[in-house]
């Protein structure tokens, strides 16, 4: 090598050795708050900018004098895109997984990891199956949360051959456990695909579920309505249900529900290849700048400055509250989470926690003497830690590892909107305000009938009817496939529902002031109809009997003017009509 190629390959090799110590180093930044990561995050994305345009500037003589693999490139583009999935798990901000869409797509469509030959039985090949196989999972995930699923398909068939091809070559120790991550990831699309709307050709139509401006609920705005959501937590920990990569059915519905739709580049929808793609901090500050391409050195840059990506020019406006995602929690990580999120809440913010698990139920006492502990609550975690064996040794000890009512009490001085799906969410349901600070609990049913409960590893039935009431309208009526034409006439009923509920909410002297305050915003308040959409239709069905099948919310809504409403439940009437299931639910205001 001449001087000039020997300064192009030590720079190559100093950008790349920082660009894994700094992405290592990522795994080392607290999950929680705001400000704590940003920089690092800054100085992470600034030099994989750097190597990224660097190994496209001399890709000529690091082929030659370096010896440059095509996978190595592939793992370059691969950070990225993990990078920009890590960066939407931190903000909540939707674009980003377009832009980790864009490099994970184009290490397939560009085949960096075709080289990975079974004739060569190296331990280097070996560790290089294994990077290709959880790039797969990765993509995957981003896949599944941008609902491209036909994609998904077609992932999930290379992935399984990939997967027997590793095994066969390599017979790795690890065989199972890949064989089970692929189990898991069919479950989940199954689990996902309760409800088939059908075209003309009987093909699945993938439907988003995510806040749009065609789903947001109308409002009548009066000046209490002054809140608006800015922090989430997403909890989730029922044994039973179908997960795949720490996101239970549940935790993948609510976060979509909880997030508006990302705003499309117009170049991706009409180009197959990944658009221009920008990388968030440039030179370690915020500012933008030139951007980084997956296909080439430019990208324009952010016009207003700010955080980019694909919505540079959007500045630092947020168009998500922002989520925290916790798969199984133990005890203290959900207090530290919840402790962040209180911390984080701006003037007018409101924090919402949502929890699907599975309850504990203690020996009742004859005389409570806190009702905030003496009830049970909800497990979070299954381990139990063999230091604390307390509890084993005293029955009249409280469950360490539960998550009970008085728990969140201290919570209560900053607005606080609850959301538990459980066989024990009964147990919020008489929450104090201490501080005088809005507070308001959506509560699952306890108990659903011998005919659905067998659908409880596919998801709860809650949760689906908040993020998608038709698909639980749908559900509760035994209906698998929907045409897209009739999905249309009932979706429209729903929206009638939804727009009518509004306004009984709104104008009711009996509404507690608490949801009028939360339903300003958008999400709370598309979370509120919901709720009273699936109140509805459970105590119109025939099979849900009795007060342990129906849902409910504290404070207590009005039933005679929004829960049991005439003009509500004509529409649910007319919904059953329309679907051909009038013979399932009640045709008279005889509610039971």
């Amino acid at each position: 090598m001449d001087e000039h190629e020997r300064k192009i390959v030590s720079e190559f090799c100093h950008l790349l050795e920082k660009s894994k110590q700094l992405f290592n180093g990522l795994r080392d930044l607290p999950q929680y708050g705001h400000k704590q990561w940003q920089a690092y995050f800054g100085r992470t994305f600034d030099i994989y900018t750097k190597l990224w345009k660097f190994q496209q500037q001399h890709r000529q003589i690091l082929d030659s004098k370096f010896g440059l693999k095509r996978w190595q490139i592939g793992e370059i583009a691969s950070k990225i895109g993990q990078l920009y999935y890590h960066y939407y798990l931190r903000t909540s901000e939707t674009n980003y997984l377009n832009e980790a869409f864009s490099f994970y797509a184009a290490i397939r469509g560009r085949a960096y990891y075709s080289r990975t030959s079974k004739d060569d039985r190296s331990v280097q090949m070996s560790d290089l199956m294994v990077k290709k196989l959880r790039y797969y999972a990765r993509f995957i995930v981003v896949c599944l949360l941008l609902k491209r699923m036909k994609l998904v398909r077609d992932l999930v068939r290379e992935l399984s051959k990939q997967i027997d091809e590793y095994t066969a070559t390599y017979e790795p120790e690890d065989q199972l456990e890949w064989s089970l991550v692929l189990a898991e990831i069919k479950s989940f699309i199954d689990a996902d695909n309760t409800i088939n709307v059908l075209d003309m050709d009987s093909n699945t139509i993938v439907l988003s579920h995510r806040l749009s401006g065609h789903n947001t609920p109308p409002v009548e705005k009066v000046p209490m309505m002054n809140l608006s959501l800015q922090e989430i937590l997403i909890v989730g920990n029922c044994n039973d249900q179908v997960k795949f990569s720490e996101l239970t059915i549940d935790m993948f519905r609510m976060l979509q529900t909880l997030e508006r739709e990302p705003q499309e580049d117009p170049a991706q929808l009409y180009d197959a290849s990944p658009a221009p793609t920008k990388l968030p901090f440039e030179n370690g500050d915020a500012g933008g700048g030139a951007g980084v391409s997956v296909s080439g050195v430019g990208g324009s840059g952010s016009s207003g400055g700010g955080v980019s990506g694909t919505g540079g020019s959007r500045g630092m406006k947020r168009d998500n509250p922002h989520k925290y995602l916790l798969y199984k929690p133990t005890f203290s990580q959900l207090m530290v989470f919840l402790a962040s999120g209180f911390k984080e809440l701006p003037a007018n913010g409101a924090m919402l926690l949502y929890i699907s698990a599975d309850g504990t139920f203690p020996p009742a006492p004859k005389h409570s003497q806190d009702p905030g502990y003496d009830y049970g609550g909800v497990i979070t975690n299954s381990k139990r830690d063999s230091d604390h064996g307390a509890s084993k040794r005293n029955s009249s000890l409280k469950d360490m590892h539960c998550f009970y009512p008085g728990d969140l009490y201290a919570f209560t001085r900053k607005p606080l909107f609850l959301v538990v799906d459980s066989e024990n969410s009964l147990v919020f349901a008489n929450m104090p305000r201490y501080f005088g600070q809005p507070l308001v609990v959506l509560m699952s049913a306890q108990d659903s009938p011998p005919q659905f409960q067998e659908q409880h590893h596919r998801g709860n039935l809650f949760t689906l009817f908040l993020h998608s009431p038709l698909m639980g309208m749908c559900l509760v009526s035994s209906l698998c496939d929907v045409p897209m034409n009739l999905w249309e006439k009932c979706q429209a009923l729903v929206d009638r529902f939804i727009a009518e509920a509004s306004k009984l909410l709104t104008r009711s002297r009996n509404v507690d002031p608490s949801f009028l305050q939360f339903f300003g915003d958008d999400f709370l308040r598309l979370l509120t109809l919901r709720f009273i959409f699936c109140s509805t239709v459970l105590r119109a069905h025939r099979a849900f009997k009795g007060r342990q099948f129906y849902p409910r919310c504290h404070p207590s809504l009005p039933e005679g003017e929004v829960l049991d409403h005439p003009g509500l439940y004509s529409v649910v009437l007319e919904l059953a009509a329309t679907l051909d299931v009038s013979h399932l639910f009640f045709d008279t205001h005889d509610l039971q």
